[in-house]
Protein backbone atom coordinates (compact mmCIF):
# COMPACT_ATOMS: atom_id res chain seq x y z
CA UNK A 1 0.00 0.00 0.00
CA UNK A 2 1.26 3.45 -0.89
CA UNK A 3 0.51 5.49 2.24
CA UNK A 4 0.71 8.75 0.27
CA UNK A 5 -2.14 7.85 -2.11
CA UNK A 6 -5.76 8.61 -1.30
CA UNK A 7 -9.06 7.82 -2.92
CA UNK A 8 -12.17 9.62 -1.70
CA UNK A 9 -15.84 9.41 -2.62
CA UNK A 10 -18.69 11.45 -1.15
CA UNK A 11 -22.34 11.33 -2.16
CA UNK A 12 -24.56 14.28 -1.38
CA UNK A 13 -28.32 14.50 -1.79
CA UNK A 14 -29.26 18.12 -2.43
CA UNK A 15 -32.73 19.71 -2.54
CA UNK A 16 -32.10 21.64 -5.76
CA UNK A 17 -32.24 20.81 -9.48
CA UNK A 18 -29.03 19.45 -11.07
CA UNK A 19 -28.58 22.46 -13.35
CA UNK A 20 -28.66 24.80 -10.34
CA UNK A 21 -26.10 22.65 -8.51
CA UNK A 22 -23.89 22.51 -11.61
CA UNK A 23 -24.07 26.30 -11.97
CA UNK A 24 -22.70 26.75 -8.44
CA UNK A 25 -20.06 24.02 -8.68
CA UNK A 26 -18.64 25.25 -11.99
CA UNK A 27 -17.73 28.60 -10.39
CA UNK A 28 -14.79 27.40 -8.31
CA UNK A 29 -13.64 30.96 -7.63
CA UNK A 30 -16.80 31.36 -5.50
CA UNK A 31 -16.22 28.24 -3.35
CA UNK A 32 -14.68 30.26 -0.48
CA UNK A 33 -18.02 32.08 -0.11
CA UNK A 34 -19.85 28.90 0.86
CA UNK A 35 -17.19 26.28 1.70
CA UNK A 36 -15.21 27.41 4.78
CA UNK A 37 -12.23 25.09 4.22
CA UNK A 38 -11.64 26.39 0.70
CA UNK A 39 -9.73 29.45 1.79
CA UNK A 40 -8.86 30.90 -1.60
CA UNK A 41 -9.32 30.22 -5.31
CA UNK A 42 -7.45 32.45 -7.75
CA UNK A 43 -8.12 32.08 -11.48
CA UNK A 44 -4.96 31.88 -13.60
CA UNK A 45 -6.70 31.60 -16.98
CA UNK A 46 -9.96 30.17 -18.38
CA UNK A 47 -9.01 26.59 -17.51
CA UNK A 48 -6.69 26.95 -14.51
CA UNK A 49 -6.90 28.20 -10.93
CA UNK A 50 -4.81 27.93 -7.80
CA UNK A 51 -6.59 26.95 -4.61
CA UNK A 52 -5.68 26.89 -0.93
CA UNK A 53 -7.45 24.53 1.51
CA UNK A 54 -7.35 24.13 5.26
CA UNK A 55 -9.66 22.05 7.43
CA UNK A 56 -9.09 21.36 11.14
CA UNK A 57 -5.38 20.65 10.86
CA UNK A 58 -3.23 23.80 11.06
CA UNK A 59 -1.77 23.18 7.62
CA UNK A 60 -2.63 24.61 4.21
CA UNK A 61 -2.67 22.56 1.02
CA UNK A 62 -2.08 24.51 -2.19
CA UNK A 63 -2.93 23.08 -5.59
CA UNK A 64 -3.25 24.17 -9.17
CA UNK A 65 -6.47 22.84 -10.69
CA UNK A 66 -6.81 22.60 -14.46
CA UNK A 67 -10.17 21.81 -16.05
CA UNK A 68 -10.14 18.48 -17.89
CA UNK A 69 -13.88 18.11 -18.39
CA UNK A 70 -16.63 20.69 -18.13
CA UNK A 71 -19.81 19.12 -19.47
CA UNK A 72 -23.09 20.87 -18.54
CA UNK A 73 -25.15 18.32 -20.52
CA UNK A 74 -23.71 15.28 -18.70
CA UNK A 75 -23.29 17.46 -15.59
CA UNK A 76 -19.69 16.46 -15.01
CA UNK A 77 -16.87 18.69 -13.79
CA UNK A 78 -13.34 17.26 -13.58
CA UNK A 79 -9.99 18.85 -12.82
CA UNK A 80 -6.39 17.70 -12.81
CA UNK A 81 -4.55 18.65 -9.61
CA UNK A 82 -0.89 19.40 -9.07
CA UNK A 83 0.99 20.93 -6.19
CA UNK A 84 0.66 19.58 -2.64
CA UNK A 85 -1.72 17.01 -4.16
CA UNK A 86 -1.24 15.35 -7.57
CA UNK A 87 -4.16 13.63 -9.27
CA UNK A 88 -7.74 14.50 -10.13
CA UNK A 89 -11.13 15.41 -8.69
CA UNK A 90 -14.58 15.06 -10.28
CA UNK A 91 -18.18 16.07 -9.61
CA UNK A 92 -20.94 14.01 -11.28
CA UNK A 93 -24.51 15.22 -10.87
CA UNK A 94 -27.69 13.26 -11.54
CA UNK A 95 -31.32 14.15 -11.16
CA UNK A 96 -33.30 12.59 -8.33
CA UNK A 97 -37.02 12.95 -7.64
CA UNK A 98 -36.33 15.46 -4.89
CA UNK A 99 -33.30 17.22 -6.27
CA UNK A 100 -29.77 16.19 -7.13
CA UNK A 101 -27.38 13.39 -6.29
CA UNK A 102 -23.88 14.89 -6.34
CA UNK A 103 -20.98 12.44 -6.35
CA UNK A 104 -17.52 13.79 -5.55
CA UNK A 105 -14.58 11.54 -6.37
CA UNK A 106 -10.92 12.27 -5.88
CA UNK A 107 -7.74 10.27 -6.43
CA UNK A 108 -4.55 11.98 -5.33
CA UNK A 109 -1.03 11.44 -4.16
CA UNK A 110 0.27 13.71 -1.43
CA UNK A 111 3.45 15.50 -2.52
CA UNK A 112 3.77 17.88 0.42
CA UNK A 113 7.03 16.94 2.20
CA UNK A 114 5.51 17.25 5.69
CA UNK A 115 2.46 15.15 4.87
CA UNK A 116 4.66 12.52 3.20
CA UNK A 117 6.80 12.28 6.35
CA UNK A 118 3.63 11.85 8.43
CA UNK A 119 2.00 9.46 5.94
CA UNK A 120 1.76 6.38 8.15
CA UNK A 121 0.88 7.82 11.56
CA UNK A 122 -1.13 10.69 10.07
CA UNK A 123 -3.25 8.77 7.58
CA UNK A 124 -6.33 8.31 9.83
CA UNK A 125 -6.15 11.98 10.83
CA UNK A 126 -5.81 13.13 7.20
CA UNK A 127 -8.82 11.02 6.18
CA UNK A 128 -10.91 12.36 9.07
CA UNK A 129 -9.83 15.90 8.21
CA UNK A 130 -11.01 15.36 4.63
CA UNK A 131 -14.34 13.92 5.81
CA UNK A 132 -14.97 16.98 8.00
CA UNK A 133 -14.16 19.25 5.08
CA UNK A 134 -16.64 17.41 2.87
CA UNK A 135 -19.41 17.60 5.47
CA UNK A 136 -18.91 21.35 5.76
CA UNK A 137 -18.93 21.65 1.97
CA UNK A 138 -22.24 19.82 1.73
CA UNK A 139 -23.79 22.10 4.35
CA UNK A 140 -22.40 25.20 2.66
CA UNK A 141 -23.58 24.17 -0.79
CA UNK A 142 -27.07 23.37 0.52
CA UNK A 143 -27.25 26.81 2.14
CA UNK A 144 -25.99 28.48 -1.05
CA UNK A 145 -28.61 26.67 -3.12
CA UNK A 146 -31.35 27.59 -0.64
CA UNK A 147 -30.74 31.24 -1.47
CA UNK A 148 -30.13 34.36 0.61
CA UNK A 149 -33.47 34.23 2.43
CA UNK A 150 -32.66 30.83 3.91
CA UNK A 151 -28.86 30.93 4.07
CA UNK A 152 -28.80 30.66 7.86
CA UNK A 153 -30.98 27.55 7.86
CA UNK A 154 -30.21 25.46 4.84
CA UNK A 155 -32.53 23.03 3.17
CA UNK A 156 -32.00 19.41 4.04
CA UNK A 157 -28.94 17.84 2.49
CA UNK A 158 -28.40 14.26 3.45
CA UNK A 159 -25.97 11.48 2.75
CA UNK A 160 -22.29 12.30 3.03
CA UNK A 161 -20.65 8.94 2.64
CA UNK A 162 -17.20 10.29 3.46
CA UNK A 163 -13.94 8.86 2.21
CA UNK A 164 -13.65 5.44 0.60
Amino acid sequence: MDWCRYRFRSVWQLAAPPDAVYAVLERAEEYPRWWPQVREVVPVDELTSTARFRSLLPYDLVVTAEARRRDPVARVLEVALRGDLEGWARWTLTSRSRGTRAVYEQEVEVTSPLMRRLAVPGRPVFRANHALMMRAGRRGLAARLAGPAESGASRPATGDSGPV
